[in-house]
């Protein structure tokens, strides 16, 4: 049987075509995609990839280029497969989308974010995606809905735990001023984070009018615009003069680092979440004479996608109006793609019904 999906074949090409319809195995579970968010990354790979997606067999998948797109994703369980417990047909769920291999020393310490092997299921290593209309995942990578959150919000909730992640990972506490560089997607997910926690001088900034808006929505305290305000001037000033305790970079642009090594206080740490598309520069000085921290966040751990869940179930974490546009699964080059890339400062996040529900 053949189903119908939307396949990464090389820069500038996405192929909505017909593809086999995988087949359930031992400690599978066979998932119809309900949404799927387009993610930053897929569209730099398609811009100018593959890049992240293999163009020769993953070590741990086997596959290459062809890869259908989609990591960000919520469903439905069709079928399981032998030895399968924990779900059954009709359950609502979410993916998350990392590939581990289990033996390496960085899986062993529970670091499969960080495997030495690793890949993403609908990006970089295979085993389908959710721009697809069935799909075949370890049960390791679902993670149940709860009955409050639908299965919309369940395809928001991979950024929103990269946002989680690197909130859990850093010195971040309470009472601590933070700036977050970039208002998209992660940036969002970091404010959200945050304010879940308690943050009370959340700062960003963005240059984008419409994203300042949304940073506003989501409950950043200020927000600046780095063509017109002075980051490190503004940031020392509402920080006891010293600048904030911890700067999140979600956007990853050489005037952003500058800005965020003078921008944090002594003892201070500069957090990257963001997949850079080149080589950046940093004066170890700036770091030394300060003991400032400088250190990188690799999506997320076992436990994030839990805690993100129990967040929004709770009322914790409102991420709705991330979504700015609905379209469906034979639109996604010109209604997705092209729109993120024409209307870039306007959108959020960009959701795929595959098969729709709540």
């Amino acid at each position: 049987m053949s189903m119908k999906a939307v396949r990464f074949h090389g820069e500038r090409d996405l192929r909505y075509e017909d593809i086999p319809e995988p087949q359930v195995g031992k400690g599978q579970v066979k998932l119809k995609p309900a949404w799927c968010g387009i993610c930053g990354t897929d569209l730099h790979e398609y811009l100018g990839g593959p890049n992240l997606c293999p163009t020769t067999p993953h070590p741990i998948t086997g596959d290459s280029v062809p890869l259908t797109f989609g990591h960000e994703f919520s469903g439905t369980v069709e079928e399981v497969g032998e030895g399968v417990s924990d779900y059954k047909p009709g359950d609502r769920v979410c993916v998350q989308p990392i590939i581990y291999d289990g033996t390496c020393g960085a899986c062993q310490e529970g670091l499969i974010n960080c495997c030495y092997s690793n890949g993403f299921i609908g990006l970089s290593a295979g085993w389908g995606g959710g721009l697809a209309e069935h799909i075949v995942v370890p049960e390791t990578a679902l993670y149940h809905l709860p009955d409050n959150v639908s299965l919309e919000i369940g395809a928001l909730i991979e950024p929103l735990a990269v946002g989680w992640h690197a909130v859990n990972v850093s010195p971040f506490k309470p009472g601590d001023a933070v700036l977050i560089l970039g208002g998209g997607p992660i940036g969002l997910s970091v404010i959200q984070a945050l304010v879940s926690r308690g943050a009370d001088k959340i700062i960003v900034s963005e240059v984008s009018r419409q994203r300042q808006e949304f940073a506003k929505q989501f409950g950043a305290h200020h927000v600046l615009n780095p063509l017109k305000d002075d980051i490190v001037a503004e940031c020392r000033r509402l920080c006891e003069n010293q600048g904030v305790h911890v700067v999140y970079d979600a956007a990853g642009v050489q005037a952003g680092l500058d800005q965020a090594v003078h921008a944090v206080r002594a003892r201070g740490t500069i957090v990257n979440i963001a997949v850079w598309e080149k080589p950046c520069s940093i004066h170890p000085n700036d770091l030394v004479f300060k003991e400032r921290r400088y250190m990188g966040i690799a999506t997320y751990v076992k436990g994030d996608f839990q805690d993100v869940l129990d967040a929004i179930s709770e009322g914790r974490m409102k991420p709705e109006a991330m979504i700015t546009k609905k379209i469906k699964l034979d639109e996604v080059v010109e209604e997705g793609f092209k729109t993120l890339i024409k209307d870039k400062d306007n959108q959020v996040k960009i959701l795929v019904e595959i098969a729709g529900g709540s």
